[in-house]
């Protein structure tokens, strides 16, 4: 009897710790997505109250239509692109900033403190400093430097990975960071005896025990590459033309700005599925990693 009334309070007490969240996971997550798929398989412009059932007409149109490749190109030049500056860079900053070097916890800060502030603010930062700022400078010293990135479909990519990779790294850095800080040092000892140089002990310690790191800053910065949204809303307006145009500002122009609620969701759920899909083949992939090292 007693031991039935201790199971019973676990049980309420397991409860009522995982049903505010259970409720706020299953409002804000899964019945939008389910919303999504209703009105995906229908023409609904968001105005009506008609929903006319088209079936699977507009995921067929989704791998029809040229905006949608095009806006995917984009956005997979810059998760390519952002993944493999943000953790070099992310690295090299962390082992960098890991050693003795003076001032080393202002550097920490100076670098860090950027992801703090809003994407929004971040693209309205970086607009004006390449539209007016760095034209300002080219003056003042005499030079005769392009500055003006966001102007350029050409040109208009660096920028925005300058801009994204100048909020980011800092943050990606203290995961590397954290994960550098774990290492045993009877490791590097170890290679000390065996007359390993410093960049041995690097490739040979250092790199295998960072894999876990490695797992979570690589899916981490791939996926929030691909949901790249609100630099471009604040910098580029995903211009010029359709020149940094992503798949995200392509959905909200397509269902919000051209009331094609229906295309939009069908658009929305083949995104979550593909986040999903590359999310999972990381995972998987990073995860053998580990285990063989």
């Amino acid at each position: 009897m007693r031991k039935s009334t201790l199971n019973r309070k676990a049980l309420i007490q397991y409860v009522s710790l995982v049903l505010p969240g259970f409720i706020i996971f299953t409002i804000g997550l899964i019945i939008p997505i389910i919303l999504a798929f209703f009105y995906s398989l229908t023409s609904w412009n968001g105005m009506t109250a008609e929903k006319p059932f088209v079936g699977m007409e507009n995921y067929v149109k989704f791998f029809k239509d040229p905006y949608v490749r095009d806006a995917w190109v984009f956005t997979l030049k810059f998760t390519i692109y952002n993944t493999i500056i943000q953790n070099v860079f992310a690295l090299l900053f962390a082992v960098a900033l890991d050693s003795s070097i003076r001032l080393k916890k202002i550097y920490r800060t100076v670098i860090f403190m950027p992801c703090l502030i809003s994407a929004l603010v971040v693209g309205f930062i970086w607009l004006r400093m390449y539209s007016n700022i760095l034209p300002a400078l080219n003056k003042l010293l005499g030079t005769n430097i392009n500055f003006l990135l966001f102007g350029d479909g050409k040109t208009v990519l660096t920028g925005l990975l300058i801009a994204n990779n100048w909020q980011w790294i800092g943050y990606w850095m203290l995961i590397y960071l954290a994960a550098l800080q774990s290492i045993p040092s009877e490791l590097y000892e170890s290679a000390s005896i065996d007359g390993a140089s410093p960049f041995r002990k690097f490739i040979n310690v250092t790199v295998p025990m960072l894999a876990p790191a490695f797992t979570i800053c690589i899916v981490g910065i791939t996926t929030g590459s691909l949901k790249v949204y609100e630099l471009m809303v604040s910098s580029t307006g995903g211009g010029p033309g359709r020149a940094s145009t992503s798949i995200i500002y392509h959905i909200y122009n397509t269902a919000i700005s051209g009331r094609q609620y229906g295309y939009g969701s069908a658009m929305s759920i083949m995104l979550v599925l593909i986040l999903l899909l590359v999310a999972m083949i990381q995972v998987v992939f990073l995860k053998k990693r580990e285990v063989q090292l």
